[in-house]
């Protein structure tokens, strides 16, 4: 069969919405799979993992492919958890558009709110699937209400719905020639595009054919939703689902004749330890023994390269290809330092910039239980982090490992993991703010040769460092002002990688960043030298430095939103300020208030658990990690040097 291009969706909604069901529906009815999975019987398509198929719920993206007519569509199935923020945000990037799934019964969520937030934040298309029409409770023209509301007034209903809330309920798609849907759909193209507004006023008339192309073209460009009604378990409204996906959904692919660029935005450890990443190709071609050079941004800003050969290339929908093509998406495997976030492409390109993902907010430190298995447990958790870069696995004093984590459920998954894949028991010590450090000032320290050491032979080496301020969010970097081989290479990058090092964890155990370090002096003897005791030296003079420059700490913080009736506002509020939030606005509605703001990390569950309370179960609660403030006080840490 020839086809005529491919489309990367991904399916994104709140837990239990049925995503992964909607993921077996579609492969089922287009052929690719004889048996329907179940995710109660744990035997789903991408829910691959013993913990996905325990627990029922989505951790990793996975990729999966079927065919609809002459359109390749390759279905990215992504977690729908909160505590997964960053793996549903990567997935986005590589992403041609969205199918947004509901529930007809729970509707609109607080995390559904915050997917479509995010999908409109980086201008994803954007399809709309009511499931669920044949449960009990099942709401249509309420739930249409809702979505005008709380996601976007701009939509259209695609299907209707014969016996709503029964198992015999059925969708049955509407007729794109009909007058009523004509006129509704004019309608909506002229609130969202005066040049539409024009055509309708002054003529001619346009031609089924025109309007359906101003629909594709109005929801290509992220202005209006066409709403799909159906169910994934009886199979109701599948196929106009299907239909609609491939006519109004546009591929974006690049230059196959470019230089290549892509993004890993998942990746698999098979049983013999060989890693499989996920890569997204957004221009030129790539092939089984090709070189290239990936480049990656670290949670800290630290900006890397690396050069490795692709060995094998597998090509998502086409098993036989022996290249994976410009807007395709392949399985590749080689480089042995592959890892989640890592971008094809030349420095400055456009498609591999690194992208922004809100960072943990939570630290925790993780020891075993059995103390023989330090080791084992370090490196499973190091691994563990190749498929997550934000977790941001270090060695701890005592054998721990610590880790920067979203939430409890993410620790849940972590602990199992470690449980059954590597049969380590691991002890999780309670969550703590990941506070970190910024400079205030400039501040700059020189250690002369042999002055002062640990041993009485002292370091053979010279370092003079300068810490300056840089502007928030930049992270780190490193500079000179000595000159480029005034020292051997080897130790030039011995004083490089541990000032990178040591500011990831800081004197106070909690990391420094929006901070330029600059080497301002270095000296050394030829024949007694070496990286180490350069690696030994930095780290001295380093926190010097810090200490002349003053840091002051910082606390992540949530933005949230908060819908509740209009009588709650001054309990609401208090309870709001109580728990330091910064109140940004606050907006009356038809039925409540809208309040928006920001608030501690720490304090975020605490307002989760009282806000029902407060407005007798009817508020609703929305945050993400957006952003950090000063602390003000100083909270307890362990000095490192």
């Amino acid at each position: 069969m020839h086809i005529r291009h491919t489309l990367n969706i991904g399916i994104l909604a709140h837990v239990d919405a049925g995503k992964t069901s909607l993921t077996e529906r579609l492969l089922f009815d287009t052929g690719v799979i004889d048996v329907l999975g179940a995710v109660d019987a744990g035997n789903t398509r991408t829910d691959t993992g013993v913990i996905e198929r325990q627990r029922g719920i989505t951790v990793r993206s996975s990729v999966v492919s079927f065919t609809a007519d002459d359109v390749r569509v390759n279905l990215v199935d992504t977690p729908g958890h909160s505590d997964f923020i960053a793996e549903v945000d990567r997935a986005l990037a590589v992403l041609d558009g969205a199918i947004l799934v509901l529930s007809a019964v729970e509707g609109v969520q607080a995390q559904t709110r915050r997917l479509m937030r995010t999908l409109r934040e980086m201008r994803v298309p954007v399809v709309l699937f009511v499931n669920k029409i044949d449960r009990r409770g099942a709401r249509r023209d309420e739930l249409l209400d809702d979505i005008r509301r709380w996601l976007t007034p701009h939509l259209i209903p695609m299907t209707e719905v014969c016996d709503l809330g029964a198992r015999s309920a059925r969708a049955l798609a509407v007729s794109h020639e009909a007058p009523e849907f004509t006129a509704r759909l004019s309608e909506l193209l002229a609130d969202t595009d005066d040049t539409w507004l024009d055509r309708l006023v002054d003529g001619p008339d346009p031609t089924p054919a025109e309007l359906w192309t101003a629909f594709a073209d109005s929801v290509d460009a992220g202005r209006t939703h066409p709403v799909y009604f159906g169910s994934a378990i009886s199979g109701q409204g599948i196929g106009a689902l299907i239909d609609g996906v491939t006519a109004l959904l546009r591929p974006h692919p690049g230059d196959e004749t470019a230089d290549p660029e892509g993004i890993v935005f998942a990746l698999e450890r098979r049983p013999s330890g060989a890693k499989t990443a996920y890569l997204r190709l957004f221009a030129g071609t790539v092939i089984p023994r090709q070189q290239v050079i990936m480049r990656r941004r670290d949670p800290d800003g630290t900006e890397s390269s690396y050069t490795g050969r692709i060995t094998a290339v597998e090509v998502i929908g086409e098993p036989a290809a022996d290249r994976l093509c410009a807007g395709g998406i392949a399985r590749i495997s080689g480089p042995a330092e592959l890892r989640v976030g890592d971008r094809l492409g030349a420095e400055g390109s456009e498609n591999s910039a690194a992208h922004h993902f809100p960072a943990p907010t939570f630290r925790t430190v993780v020891r075993s239980a059995d103390p023989s298995a330090a080791a084992r447990l370090h490196l499973a958790l190091r691994q563990l982090s190749e498929q997550d870069p934000f977790i941001h696995a270090t060695a701890e004093s005592g054998g721990g490992t610590a880790l920067l984590l979203y939430g409890e459920i993410q620790q849940e998954i972590i602990a199992a993991t470690l449980a059954q894949e590597f049969g380590i028991a691991a002890i999780f010590e309670p969550f703590r703010p990941a506070y970190f450090e910024r400079p205030r000032h400039s501040g700059e320290s020189c250690e002369e040769m042999g002055r002062r050491a640990p041993s009485p032979g002292g370091w053979w080496a010279t370092i003079g460092l300068r810490v300056d301020k840089a502007p928030i969010g930049s992270g780190t970097a490193f500079h000179y002002e000595t000159e480029l081989g005034a020292l051997p290479h080897a130790f030039h990058c011995a004083i490089e990688e541990t000032v990178h090092a040591t500011l990831r964890t800081g004197p106070h155990s909690r990391p420094v960043t929006d901070c330029v370090v600059t080497l301002t002096r270095s000296g050394f003897v030829g024949p007694l030298s070496t990286a180490g005791d350069f690696r030994a030296l930095t780290p001295v003079v380093l926190a010097r430095a810090l200490d002349a420059a003053g840091t002051e700490i910082y606390e992540p913080c949530h933005a949230f939103e908060a819908e509740i009736p209009a009588d709650t506002i001054a309990p609401v509020l208090s309870c709001l300020t109580e728990l330091g939030a910064d109140i940004e606005d606050t907006v009356p509605g038809a039925t409540g208030w809208q309040l928006t703001g920001t608030l501690p990390a720490r304090r975020v569950r605490s307002a989760e658990q009282r806000l029902p309370g407060l407005t007798r179960g009817e508020g609703m609660w929305w945050s993400r990690p957006s952003g950090d403030r000063p602390l003000g006080a100083r909270p307890e840490s362990r000095t490192r040097w």
